[in-house]
């Protein structure tokens, strides 16, 4: 007879706790609870839970819940602490939720606290169906803005976590998707360190996030989910991640039927548990059995596993004394709360990309519009309000609604929805085109016309999401698809001052209107509010400050071949034509000035920081936010162009000035080498400070060229 129940003692470690409880497991008992549906084990009072739950922009796929602005257009607010109160509301959510799904015994998928964000991976090539899910193309915005998401998700209790996060999909993943069973991302050393992983370190070493979910692919060769040199080499020995890995949905299955590395499905969950995927996505560890029979996996491998998902259970509290949670006591009041729709509201605010303003058409005055067409097929579009993974908001305002309640009855609102979003008629037995008429008359009733146009998540999303028009979700190349840029060309010959409005989770080739039409609006997926932010946003009720965390390419017919992983050619990073609009750029209504800029040093050593000082001076007639942007461009052969090492959201009144310090530590100035080891080179080293970046387009839209400065190394050392 084994001592009391231990693994109810309080005062113990989790992990102390964790193994006594899997001692007192059989070995079947152990195998089902590496599945994402763990069974419950009722002799020694453990639950049934699901592992799989999704909280990517809003807890997901389980209800009423908070839809705040998908993730790439959290990435554009460029603001760290948005992103943890965000991340915080939707934790609370979560728990709030889950405390009333235990209420009632309701364990099913999409009910639990292990929430499968955020996905970190780097938005390489702009034709990826998932990258709205991402924080966009920049390895460092990425990683600030992931460990401020898992800060939010976990909590900062001194004992138990909130929810617990999951850093997806590990690593070197960005499609094609309809070839991610069986396709192999090739990537150098040196971009595997310096572009793929870095977002992830960071929430592993900085933000201790819980899990880490491998991807679909394989990478050099070693499929992710059971991967030597991922889950083993960099993330337990390198980074010393304690955490738990989970596979994504059914891959284990595709390193025998795509990827070929295995015979069976016995070799391919000998493959991932041995080298530390603790749980299954899926059904395949039920093989387990015979894998430890057939002498391929050792039950200790297997201890090991169910030991890290037991403690992940244990630091949400899930076998303690429920008084003794801080977070148990959260009630079903939380969801849909007040004040987490005023903070969708602001998060939707601070997302929107103001990219052209010609002549100051925006902000439209109200008093001086008596008519006004909203033209387009997101006009009225739901799905283009919020993106995939998403939540049921209690309330949906499309950008028609949101402009039809802030002008009310004093302005007279003309609609027409001017084309189908992909199809040549909005009809099946109507005519091509069957909306033009249409859209040319809302045209001749209308002062000034907005035009909204783009995507949904029906035209970009994940593999095998329902309704996709492309198969795969991914993008055929970046053009309006359709008739959208041929009635974009009416609207504008109407001669009628015309607004475009682009809902998208991607960058899109728009060149013709960046030439023709005076102003344009980047609204991502703005969450199940948009449409009244935007409308907001057009009259002037706030100034826009988003940035572009993505680049918007002139055409995809510069961009290297899809399935090509050398970041060569990719990204403001590596590209060498310029931008139709670049990465870190956006307007304002108002005007910013930098002044008594300065670096407090003009050598670079090992072990030691700069910092920045800038004072920057809010000289327009609007309150306003800016994000002060510092890149470091390394003089040396093969380097990037310029790279984001520091940023900082600055808020500031009419006539407010503040001064604003970045640090940037010696890790700012190192390239990592094809050893995947971290150098800082005997070179100079120019640093830009601006609100944009020091490239020639971004001066060009802007007219501003950032402040820089040469710096130096004296020798070359290993960091």
């Amino acid at each position: 007879m084994q001592d009391k129940m231990t693994y109810l003692d309080e005062t113990l470690t989790f992990e102390e706790r964790a193994k006594d409880l899997v001692s007192r497991m059989t070995l079947e008992e152990k195998v089902f609870q590496t599945l994402y549906t763990a069974p419950a084990i009722e002799r020694l009072g453990v639950k049934a839970y699901n592992w799989w739950n999704e909280a990517l922009h809003g807890v997901a796929r389980a209800g009423v819940a908070t839809v705040f602005p998908q993730a790439i257009g959290l990435a554009a607010t460029f603001d760290e602490d948005l992103l943890e109160e965000i991340a915080d509301a939707i934790s609370t959510e979560g728990r709030a939720k889950f405390n009333m799904q235990q209420k009632y015994n309701d364990t099913d998928i999409y009910k639990g606290l292990t929430f499968w964000s955020p996905n970190v991976n780097i938005f390489r090539d702009p034709r990826w169906g998932r990258g709205h899910e991402t924080y966009g193309e920049d390895p460092y915005l990425s990683s600030r803005l992931g460990v401020r998401f898992v800060n939010g998700i976990q909590g900062h209790d001194d004992k138990y976590m909130k929810s617990a996060a999951c850093a997806k999909h590990f690593a070197v993943h960005s499609g094609p998707e309809d070839i991610r069973h069986s396709f192999n991302a090739e990537v150098s050393i040196q971009d595997l360190y310096e572009t793929y992983l870095p977002a992830f370190r960071a929430c592993v070493q900085e933000a201790g996030v819980e899990a880490v979910m491998g991807a679909y692919n394989r990478t050099n060769g070693e499929p992710c989910c059971g991967s030597k040199t991922l889950l083993q080499d960099i993330l337990r020995e390198e980074w010393g991640f304690a955490g738990h890995v989970t596979s994504d949905c059914w891959a284990i299955k595709d390193f025998h039927e795509g990827h070929m590395v295995t015979s069976t499905p016995v070799e391919s969950v000998a493959l991932a548990m041995n080298h530390g995927c603790d749980l299954n996505c899926g059904n395949m560890y039920g093989n387990l059995l015979y894998a430890i029979r057939d002498g391929l996996v050792t039950e200790d491998t297997i201890n090991q596993a169910v030991v890290r998902l037991v403690t992940t259970r244990m630091k949400l509290g899930l076998f303690d004394d429920q008084a003794q949670v801080p977070f148990s006591s959260i009630g079903y009041d939380q969801v849909d709360s007040i004040e987490h729709k005023k903070l969708n509201l602001k998060s939707s605010r601070k997302s929107i990309v103001l990219l052209k303003n010609e002549n100051n058409l925006l902000p439209l005055d109200k008093s001086k519009i008596k008519t006004i067409g909203v033209i387009g097929p997101n006009a009225d579009n739901r799905k283009a309000l919020v993106g995939n993974y998403e939540g049921t908001a209690s309330e949906y305002i499309t950008i028609l609604e949101g402009i039809r309640e802030y002008l009310g009855d004093d302005t007279r609102v003309f609609f027409s929805e001017g084309c189908h979003l992909f199809k040549n008629r909005v009809q099946g037995l109507g005519q091509e085109n069957d909306r033009l008429a249409e859209a040319r008359a809302v045209c001749d009733m209308s002062d000034v016309v907005v035009a909204c146009f783009g995507l949904d998540p029906g035209l970009e999303g994940e593999e095998g999401d329902q309704g996709n028009e492309f198969a795969s979700g991914d993008k055929p190349n970046l053009k309006l698809p359709g008739l959208q840029e041929e009635l974009i060309k009416e609207l504008y010959l109407s001669g009628k001052p015309v607004i475009l409005v682009l809902l998208s989770g991607s960058a899109l080739s728009i060149p013709w209107a960046e030439e023709h039409i005076p102003a344009i609006v980047q609204g991502w997926y703005p969450g199940a509010q948009g449409g009244k932010v935007i409308a907001e946003a057009l009259f002037g009720e706030f100034s826009p400050e988003g940035k572009l965390p993505v680049t918007f390419y002139r055409t995809s017919e510069e961009l290297p071949d899809f399935t090509d992983y050398n970041m060569k050619g990719r990204t403001y990073r590596y590209m060498t034509q310029d931008a139709l609009y670049p990465f870190g750029y956006g307007l304002s209504y108002t005007e910013f000035e930098m002044s008594k800029v300065s670096i407090d040093s003009d050598i670079v050593e090992p072990g030691v920081a700069v910092t920045a000082s800038i004072d920057l001076r809010n000289v327009g007639n609007y309150a306003g936010a800016e994000t002060i942007q510092v890149y470091v461009k390394v003089k040396v052969d093969g380097a990037p162009n310029h790279q984001l090492k520091g940023l900082k959201k600055v808020n500031l009144m009419p006539g407010e000035q503040k001064t604003i310090k970045i640090t940037l530590n010696d890790e700012a100035f190192g390239l990592y080498d094809n050893n995947g080891k971290l150098v800082l080179h005997e070179a100079e080293f120019e640093v830009f400070i601006g609100s944009s970046q020091p490239d020639a387009r971004s001066i060009n839209l802007t007219g501003r060229k950032p402040y820089s400065k040469i710096m130096r190394s004296n020798k070359t050392v290993i960091l």
